[in-house]
């Protein structure tokens, strides 16, 4: 607050500022109530109300809302409780319709491919399917494969010795689906799985600059050496690999499960010791791979310097062996699911891995084989 000096008579003085201090007073108490009013009536409880009060019924209309919901694939309303409806444009899929194919209900939010930031699967052409697995054009597709001929030849009568040797049995070559349409169609499958993962097809052993070299892979370098391949099995081992050439491949198909991730599927029949396919890719030194992250990394050579022992590595090159999911060690239910098995040959001096059928197998049957059939080092106990 500012005042003028009572010392200063002129009216051009200048002024002084003063402060002046108030002193805190004391709350002012309520206002009395007068006499004449009554006092405060006592609240009822919430027990009293809600023992009094009548309930009151609600009827909600029934939403219906989707319930005209249609598959944007195959345009049928039917199976709704395989109807997946995404949850960004209200869009109905049957879990079938889709591709790849949905095998359980997600748990949580699911969204469409349209509405997904994910590339969706193309689907490749009959010529680019072709030109992706490099398959010779044949005039004559009918051939029929050399061993054919050993089927229909008349068993030898066996001689009457007292020792019985046990026959040792042979390599089956596949037999592939005899529609070109359906071929065509499971060897689509595989290009796009392939494609997916940035892989380029390829069913031989592939030697990269700064790997190990091709003069590495010898199976006279394996401890406690290495079974070969008999003659016949050779043959049945070419015959097969002129009949990938022509785009005659085995009765699979490549589909992908949201638990197990993409894993391979017969498409038909598949007889027992029957010749599948042969585990490809690059071949290193199994130091250089200590730390790699590969989920499938197959052993090739196990010598005697553990610095010299190979393995294959199908990360940038590799075929449909790489797709093929393994069992749990761990797990009595899971060893029953086992129908194929992976073992290492001398195919003319060079280690091989070839993966062959243990059973009969069915269509639509999964195949799985034992990823420690050697050295047991591969943990497996969070498999499915």
């Amino acid at each position: 607050m500012a005042t003028w000096n009572s010392s200063s008579s002129s009216p051009a003085a200048s002024p002084s500022r003063f402060i002046s201090y108030r002193r805190r007073t004391k709350a002012s108490s309520p206002p009395r109530r007068p006499s004449s009013e009554s006092p405060p009536r006592k609240m009822r409880s919430i027990a009293d109300i809600m023992a009094k009060s009548t309930p009151v019924v609600v009827e909600q209309e029934q939403d219906d809302s989707y319930g005209d919901v249609t598959c944007e694939k195959c345009h049928s309303g039917e199976r709704d409780d395989e109807l997946l409806l995404c949850d960004k444009c209200d869009k109905g899929f049957h879990m079938k319709c889709l591709r790849p194919i949905v095998v359980r209900v997600p748990i949580g939010p699911w969204v469409c491919v349209d509405c997904s930031d994910q590339r969706p699967v193309r689907s490749l052409s009959q010529k680019k399917i072709m030109h992706f697995f490099r398959i010779e054009k044949q005039i004559d597709q009918t051939e029929k494969s050399q061993l054919s001929q050993e089927e229909t030849r008349k068993h030898r009568r066996r001689s009457c010795s007292l020792t019985v040797k046990k026959r040792r049995r042979k390599l089956l070559p596949m037999v592939p689906s005899e529609d070109p349409e359906q071929r065509l169609a499971q060897m689509g499958t595989l290009a796009s799985a392939l494609t997916a993962l940035g892989i380029k097809y390829s069913d031989d052993l592939t030697y990269v600059p700064g790997m190990a070299p091709r003069s590495a892979n010898r199976s006279k370098f394996e401890k406690g050496g290495m079974q070969v391949l008999s003659k016949e099995d050779l043959e049945t081992l070419e015959v097969c690999r002129a009949m990938y050439r022509r785009g005659e491949c085995p009765p699979l198909v490549v589909v992908f499960d949201p638990l197990e991730g993409y894993t391979v599927e017969a498409d038909g029949p598949i007889k027992d010791l029957t010749f599948i396919a042969e585990y490809t890719g690059d071949v290193d030194y199994l130091k250089n791979r200590e730390n790699d992250d590969c989920d499938s990394i197959m052993t090739l050579l196990l010598s005697e310097d553990p610095s010299k022992t190979l393995v294959i590595c199908p990360d940038k090159y590799g075929n449909i062996s790489r797709f093929m999911s393994g069992i749990n060690n761990h797990n009595r239910f899971a060893k029953k699911k086992q129908n194929c098995k992976c073992v290492r040959y001398s195919v003319n001096g060079e280690c091989r891995v070839l993966l062959v059928a243990t059973r009969d197998i069915a269509k639509g049957e999964r195949l799985y084989y034992d990823y420690n059939g050697y050295e047991h080092e591969y943990p497996t106990h969070h498999f499915f």
